[in-house]
């Protein structure tokens, strides 16, 4: 219990910290207010109150993405720490999609875990690396890197356009980029035609699964 917050508020940002865990990201205000059984209002009113006190904020003023901030990052009871790592644009897993350099978001990970100080993170979309755990709708977590060992699960930016998640393997001529899906063939590219761009060391399982 947060002695700077009400009994009702203390409930919503255990409510938040629960989903986080199971979701990988914080719930919209429409899946707080689904959840909770309360109105659009009473949970605006309620993260507006969690956010003036620094326990969390939101995309913008009417955004629908909600972020646990420090105040709460750190659980010194139990020894969990979490930070926060940027979600940037999608990353196709089986038809590539254009490369973003946009943040769409953030998400929460626990930092025991994942203990490199630069990652970011994808969202996949496509089942081209679902024999590897990596399912449509989650999110990879990444090292940034440009290079790879054979067998390696990186992302690759292609042509400069596109952006993919695949097994890396370098070969005398080319570049295989393989998926972990017979339903996908191997990929070849020339030298000059694939940039990596990180490592994935992680996946967070997304809320479609």
């Amino acid at each position: 219990m947060h002695r700077d917050l009400t009994p009702k508020q203390n409930n919503f940002l255990n409510y938040l910290k629960k989903e986080i865990k199971r979701r990988g990201r914080a719930p919209s205000l429409r899946e707080a207010a689904e959840d909770l059984g309360v109105s659009h209002t009473a949970v605006a009113q309620m993260i507006k109150a969690l956010e003036s006190k620094g326990f969390l904020r939101r995309d913008g003023r009417y955004g629908r993405m909600i972020h646990l901030l420090a105040p709460d990052l750190k659980k010194a009871t139990t020894g969990e720490h979490w930070r926060q790592v940027p979600v940037i644009g999608k990353i196709a897993a089986g038809l590539p999609l254009y490369a973003q350099q946009e943040w769409d978001r953030m998400v929460i990970i626990d930092a025991n875990i994942f203990r490199s100080q630069q990652l970011f993170a994808l969202q996949v979309r496509g089942d081209s690396m679902k024999n590897a755990g990596i399912l449509q709708g989650d999110l990879v977590i990444c090292e940034p890197r440009q290079f790879a060992n054979d067998g390696e699960i990186v992302v690759a930016l292609i042509n400069n356009e596109e952006a993919t998640v695949k097994r890396f393997f370098l070969r005398k001529n080319h570049i295989e980029l393989r998926p972990e899906n017979k339903v996908y063939p191997s990929m070849r590219y020339r030298f000059g035609e694939v940039l990596i761009q990180g490592k994935v060391i992680g996946v967070q399982r997304g809320p479609e699964q």
